[in-house]
């Protein structure tokens, strides 16, 4: 036992874990919403824990099989030094996929979100930043790149009113035609409106 009567070391450890996890959760956005695991050795005294944040994200996967194509190019600057007294250009490649429309989904625990302490705020930047974020990532071999819809479905209870993948079914992507797809405009995108008591959609793009 402590000589001054305090907390055993094990309890003065839990507490400095959880004391660093609730600072790591307060200072950064992706900690407290998506999840971490803090640890820095095999001392539990230099570990902050574990965070299980309430937003998953899937892996998206194209509606169709896409055509991965290799395309030339002409590099103005050979790569290799020694090659500058013989070439002043090379060929090389850049990787394009002509078109496909990909679908993912995400999972919101507004439980898991009490305990990180992500706010109204969190939700709003989030949004806007799935919104935006092909806007800031152009590059010539995927330029054109395009959020065509964000659907957000909220329940009244913070537990949920219904099964994700009920609400997810709803959301029925169909191609138009028997060629391959080129354009947004080959498919055709609808949500079925026949929601359970309690839960609301919102197209954030629609």
């Amino acid at each position: 036992m402590p000589v001054d009567g305090g907390p055993e070391p094990a309890e003065r450890i839990v507490d400095g874990v959880a004391r660093e996890r609730d600072w790591m959760c307060q200072s950064f956005f992706d900690v407290r919403m998506m999840s971490a695991v803090m640890t820095t050795g095999k001392n539990r005294d230099r570990t902050a824990g574990r965070v299980q944040g309430p937003l998953q994200l899937t892996f998206s996967r194209s509606i169709d099989p896409v055509t991965a194509i290799e395309v030339p190019i002409t590099r103005v600057t050979p790569t290799r030094v020694e090659d500058l007294a013989t070439k002043q250009t090379e060929m090389g490649t850049k990787n394009i996929v002509p078109y496909g429309l990909y679908r993912g989904a995400g999972h919101f625990s507004a439980p898991l979100a009490a305990k990180t302490g992500v706010t109204s705020e969190d939700l709003q930047a989030l949004w806007q930043a799935f919104e935006m974020m092909l806007e800031h990532d152009r590059a010539a071999a995927r330029a054109s790149m395009a959020l065509r819809g964000l659907w957000v479905f909220s329940h009244s209870d913070a537990y949920g009113r219904a099964p994700a993948h009920k609400l997810l079914e709803r959301v029925h992507v169909t191609p138009l035609g028997h060629t391959a797809a080129r354009s947004y405009s080959d498919y055709k995108v609808t949500v079925d409106t026949d929601f359970p008591e309690g839960v609301t959609l919102t197209a954030l793009v629609d």
